[in-house]
């Protein structure tokens, strides 16, 4: 292969990579390339960006991965939602013509009132299939895996399987949905290692500093666990406004200090485990993922004044 495969590093050694996403807003264009280039300081082997449904931002997508590989190799999210095979046969040849050649295969979160994909792809599989089918060894392609088990699926045994096809299909690495609960995490790597998945796998983990994106994610996207050391940070911080919704001083402060501390240590429990990468949700903000790899002793990364 002719192009880099964090798999490849992977096997070498542990990595660590960022996620970002497209800004809705012109203001948040403009103030990216400055972010990634702090976050490319922190000497990340691959930052990726996200993509929305059926492409609705593919056009600030593509802008965002060019930021990127002025600083490090990028990797695209690419989902099935609203999609026909000519749709992302030109997406993928565009991709390639402007030097992305990572990709991370999704079926992504139907939209409202959906039952289906409404495109020519029904799931992962579907796109993970494809892929090699039409370019071969062009793309080095990732592929989701969900410790808790996807919120689909009727069994965490029936997930697995999905995983062992996406692996057969083609797939190089996975990279886990957010998974608070190490306990959870263990069962399911050792579970889909006796299942005959070798691939390496990159650690999703998102930084604890807002109460209301940790619900969000928790509870409305993936339906993930919440730990009784979650909770607690959760309990501690929970009312952050009066009665007449005004913020009380100092609780998202005290929220995200005791947060970090948590995530610390989630971070070191992942490394623990001997995962193969390490994936943060860097959210577009600089300084949470800094002080992240700060504490962590991860980076050496001064404090900020």
């Amino acid at each position: 292969m002719s192009f880099f495969k964090f798999s490849d590093v992977m096997r070498k050694r542990q990595t660590l990579s960022f996620e970002v996403y497209p800004p809705k807003t012109d203001r948040g264009m403009e103030k990216l390339p400055g972010t990634l280039e702090k976050i490319g300081k922190l000497n990340p082997d691959y930052i990726s960006c996200t993509y929305g449904a059926g492409g609705s931002n593919v056009g600030k997508n593509r802008e965002v991965l060019q930021m990127v590989r002025k600083i490090t190799t990028p990797l695209t999210h690419l989902t099935c939602i609203g999609q026909t095979r000519d749709s992302v046969y030109q997406q993928l040849g565009q991709y390639l013509d402007e030097g992305v050649s990572n990709v991370l295969a999704l079926r992504g979160d139907l939209p409202f009132g959906w039952t289906g994909t409404r495109g020519d792809f029904d799931h992962a599989t579907d796109l993970v299939a494809f892929i090699r089918h039409e370019f071969g060894d062009k793309f080095e392609i990732a592929v989701a895996g969900t410790p808790g088990g996807h919120v689909e699926c009727r069994s965490l045994e029936e997930d697995i399987a999905h995983l062992k096809q996406k692996q057969d299909l083609g797939a190089d690495f996975i990279l886990t949905q957010l998974c608070f609960d190490l306990d959870q995490f263990r069962t399911w790597l050792s579970r889909i290692r006796k299942a005959g998945v070798r691939i390496p796998v990159d650690a999703g983990i998102m930084p604890v500093v807002s109460k209301n994106a940790v619900l969000t994610q928790c509870l409305s996207h993936n339906a993930c666990a919440i730990p009784r050391d979650l909770a607690l940070v959760l309990t501690h911080h929970w009312f952050d406004t009066d009665p007449e919704g005004n913020e009380i001083p100092g609780v998202k402060e005290a929220f995200r200090e005791e947060g970090l501390d948590y995530t610390v240590r989630l971070l070191h429990a992942y490394i623990a485990e001997g995962v193969d990468g390490i994936h943060l949700y860097a959210m577009n903000q600089y300084s949470n993922v800094a002080e992240l790899l700060r504490r962590s002793g991860l980076r050496n990364i001064p404090a900020e004044p």
